[in-house]
C-alpha cells in the first residue's frame, strides 16, 4: 500500500458509486480508505477524514483525468 497515493477525498458513500464502476472498467487498482466506516456511520465522515480514494502512483494521472472528466461531463437529466 505504500505505492498508493490519495488523489481525492469524499464525504459520503453515495459519491463514489459511479467512480467505482469507472475505475473497474478501466482496470485501475484503487482503494477507498474508510469506506466501510463511513457507510456504517455517515455522520462521522468528517471526524474520520472522509473516504479517501487511493490509487497506484503509476495510475495517478489517468485517474486525475477520469475525475476531471467525471466532474465536467456528468449530467443528470
Amino acid at each position: 500500500m505504500e505505492d498508493f497515493k490519495i488523489i481525492r477525498t469524499f464525504n459520503y458513500s453515495h459519491e463514489i458509486v459511479v467512480l467505482k464502476h469507472l475505475l473497474e472498467q478501466e482496470k485501475i487498482n484503487y482503494f477507498f480508505e474508510n469506506e466501510t466506516l463511513v457507510s456504517i456511520d455517515p455522520f462521522g465522515s468528517f471526524a474520520y477524514g472522509g473516504i479517501k480514494l487511493k490509487v497506484h502512483i503509476n495510475d495517478f494521472e489517468k485517474v486525475q483525468e477520469l475525475l476531471d472528466n467525471l466532474n465536467t461531463k456528468l449530467t443528470i437529466v
